[in-house]
């Protein structure tokens, strides 16, 4: 069995086969179950943790499970808000074929599930993207979004501002233009696409800033208790998610509004298997203000996992000739 690290993932994964991979993954009848989402008490902290576990496989060659735990307060602590690992099997034997940093991988197959979303909803010519949040998140997607429209401009914000400084140097490297901000606020209508990563349980994204358009992509919101977006721009946009079942309980940004009547189950557009699958229209026109409000699928996982192992073992085989 192998073991994967992160900094495998990184090299062996690239942005644009991943997210042909997913879309080709979402165009198939795959029958994936409902993830485990368990809170657990972590009375050091003073705060939930979250357990949560994620099964899949196709149809007769992998199976795979994520295990992973996330713990809001681990940046205090400097540790990765997301702990754990992602086991891929043989689905014939049930013989293990890798175990992989999750972390990395979840980071991984968020970002280019956020920029294939992107491919159907956001205007082909956006060319400016607003990145709030400035976790291990932020830089993979800004780099899967880079991959799918022609971005010449990011604006980061984070609540570190030197952390942000720091991120737009590492990401120098893409030969675009990244300016840190210290009020995020100011840039929204500047922007064409916004994405939102964060774990605020309180709302960033307000329908009173909105301009037609915008493609906005939100992350994070992870429970049913925490937002990034208020009733206002969750009535004015159209919702699109990644899979109804998660998103209708799972994450606050649509049970609240749900919960509350602010919006019906009506409003919510399509998912990414019925965009792929050419059932249902992304963007209607170039003034539609779209929302793609990402939960997780266990069919990310399995798709990005299938990938990076067949590129670690194909440049094994070149590496022992």
């Amino acid at each position: 069995m192998l073991f994967i690290s992160s900094a495998d993932i990184e090299k062996y994964t690239h942005y644009p086969a991943l997210i042909e991979g997913l879309k080709l993954a979402f165009e198939k009848q795959y029958k994936i179950p409902k993830r485990h989402h368990h809170q657990y008490p972590n009375p050091k902290e003073g705060v939930e943790s979250t357990l949560l576990l994620m099964p899949a496989w196709d149809d007769g060659e992998n199976l795979g499970v994520k295990v992973v735990n996330v713990s809001p307060n681990n940046s205090s602590h400097g540790l990765p808000t997301i702990q754990g690992n992602y086991l891929l099997f043989d689905l014939q034997t049930g013989t293990p074929k890798a175990v992989f940093d999750a972390k990395m991988l979840t980071n991984k197959r968020t970002a280019a599930a956020s920029a294939l979303a992107s491919r159907f909803l956001s205007r082909k010519d956006a060319s400016c993207l607003l990145m709030i949040g400035n976790g291990s998140l932020a830089p993979e997607l800004i780099k899967a979004h880079v991959t799918v429209r022609p971005i010449t401009k990011v604006y980061l914000w984070g609540r570190n501002f030197e952390k942000s400084e720091l991120l737009a140097k590492q990401l120098a490297v893409l030969g675009i233009a990244i300016t840190p901000v210290k009020d995020y606020i100011s840039y929204v209508q500047q922007a064409d696409i916004i994405s939102c990563a964060t774990l605020s349980a309180t709302p960033f994204i307000f329908g009173e800033n909105l301009k037609a358009g915008q493609h906005y992509d939100l992350v994070g919101a992870y429970k049913p208790d925490m937002r990034e977006a208020d009733d206002t721009f969750i009535s004015r946009v159209s919702i699109h998610v990644d899979n109804y079942e998660g998103a209708t309980t799972e994450t606050g940004d649509l049970v609240i509004p749900l919960s509350e009547g602010v919006i019906t189950r009506t409003q919510i557009v399509s998912e990414m298997f019925e965009l792929c699958r050419s059932e249902r229209v992304g963007r209607e026109s170039d003034t539609e203000i779209t929302c793609f409000k990402s939960v997780g699928h266990a069919l990310e996982d399995l798709v990005a996992a299938q990938l990076v192992y067949d590129n670690y073992r194909k440049q094994k085989l070149v590496d022992n000739k």
